[in-house]
């Protein structure tokens, strides 16, 4: 405290004088808290008075001390008697006493102040004095929001809150995040980064390092992360809105980093939908310009070729097309079975073929009438039998593996994943087509098949018309 009263041969608190150096150590100490401190006598004499208190009413240690209560200088006339009988009244009461009153300020100001007062009693237990505490009621108010608003972050936030400490391992979660993590909220502290997440991991960990260095990012990010610990036991995909703040310890003369406050959002579904809604468009644009572009050319074979090259944009590295053989003029399967008229399975002839070494245009093959010999079972027969779609993937076998899973369905050696759609025209069956994809790409997808048919029945109209001039 910045002052002190003593009487003649004892301190007004306390029995004893404090031992030299005792009274400045402990005025050192009281000026350093951020509360402001006030204490009386028995009778009510102001005896010591902390620098926050000056802060606060602008009165010093001077002014203050030696003072009869609060009367007369820092309450009103008004208030002097009941603001009094409230503290004194603390001398003779068990424990804290919490209070709002109005306080004068040196320069004529009134402030709202809360005060915590309790008795000080001396070495007969009988009330000595009282000490009281006070700060202003905005304050106290604005650090009780604060408060609640972390407490309510932590409990209550639909939205994911991971407090992560200098070295990158999150110090505090709440429950949306764990949940997020698929881990416990306890489970998840301390632990790197990578251990709970995938994907991803490496630009969140840049994010995070970047706000302790740098501070916060003007606007949130939005990160598609992979989670460890998913219920399916594989890594789940997700996209998390992310927005970052530094912490720094308030207590410091300057900032020293805490950490980083790292909240999240899922919008994994919204991006889908936008991705979604962004694919259709491009798709629906990629089938009127290659209309366009077919209508341009006098070969119907030549447009058919066309069609596919625009269709491989974005959705397939390799395109192949096979016809049942004896296609030309009244040719192919009618109905919907994949048998010809004579009862014999379908054989299927190669027309076009994109190059297998890399990806380039759809071409049409040399005409040498001999079939292709596909395996049983294998997607394109099974295609034309079905009148129908159908999907195949070698998954995320080794290369080895895929290569051979390729080579043995007569594919490219870079195909990992492929999709067959029937050709059909005039109730007719003319062949399939092939769409492949490498392991650089993702598994077609329902969604990936009905585009497939949307070309696949331009492909047709335009080879069963290239047949039709054939055979005229």
């Amino acid at each position: 405290m910045s002052a002190s009263r003593r009487s003649g041969t004892t301190d007004e608190l306390g029995p004893e004088e404090p031992e030299p150096g005792g009274a400045e150590l402990l005025a050192a100490l009281l000026d350093g808290m951020d509360a402001a401190l006030c204490a009386f006598d028995a009778d009510g004499v102001v005896t010591h008075w902390n620098r926050e208190a000056e802060r606060i009413l602008g009165w010093s240690a001077a002014e203050a001390v030696g003072r009869q209560g609060f009367a007369g200088w820092a309450v009103r006339t008004a208030d002097a008697e009941e603001v009094e009988a409230r503290l004194l009244a603390a001398m003779e009461a068990h424990g804290r006493q919490v209070h709002e009153f109005a306080l004068l300020t040196k320069d004529g100001g009134r402030v709202l102040v809360r005060t915590q007062s309790a008795a000080v009693r001396g070495g007969d237990g009988k009330p000595a004095g009282l000490y009281c505490a006070f700060s202003e009621v905005h304050a106290q108010i604005d650090l009780e929001r604060s408060i609640a608003l972390s407490e309510a972050l932590f409990e209550n936030a639909s939205w994911g809150v991971v407090l992560v400490d200098a070295d990158l391992r999150p110090a505090v979660a709440n429950e949306h995040a764990a949940r997020a993590l698929g881990m416990g909220r306890t489970a998840l502290l301390g632990r790197p980064l990578g251990e709970l997440l995938g994907h991803g991991v490496e630009e969140l960990e840049s994010a995070l390092s970047h706000v302790l260095a740098e501070g916060a990012p003007p606007a949130p990010a939005e990160m598609w992360v992979s989670v460890q610990a998913s219920e399916s036991g594989e890594p789940e995909r997700r996209c998390w809105r992310s927005g970052f703040l530094r912490l720094a310890s308030p207590l410091a003369e300057e900032p020293v980093p805490l950490g980083v406050a790292w909240l999240f959002l899922d919008v994994t579904e919204a991006k889908q939908t936008e991705q979604e809604a962004a694919q259709l468009r491009f798709r629906s644009q990629q089938l009127h310009r290659a209309a366009r572009a077919a209508g341009e050319c006098e070969d119907p074979t030549e447009a058919a070729t066309v069609q596919l090259d625009f269709a491989l944009a974005g959705f397939a590295d390799h395109a192949l097309v096979d016809l049942v053989a004896g296609v030309g003029g009244a040719g192919g399967v009618g109905g919907a079975g994949g048998v010809t008229g004579d009862g014999e399975p379908v054989r299927l002839i190669r027309v076009a073929a994109t190059p297998a070494g890399a990806p380039g245009p759809c071409l049409p093959v040399a005409k040498a009438g001999l079939p292709v010999r596909y395996l049983e079972g294998h997607p394109a027969p099974q295609c034309v039998d079905r009148v129908g779609s159908v999907r195949a993937s070698a998954g995320t076998a080794a290369p080895e593996r895929a290569r051979a899973w390729a080579a043995a369905r007569q594919w490219p050696e870079d195909s990992v994943h492929a999709l067959c759609a029937v050709l059909r025209s005039r109730g007719r069956t003319l062949g399939v087509v092939t769409f492949l994809r490498s392991a650089s790409r993702t598994q077609f997808e329902r969604a990936d098949a009905a585009y497939a048919e949307s070309v696949a029945a331009r492909v047709a109209a335009s080879l069963d018309l290239a047949s039709v001039l054939d055979a005229g």
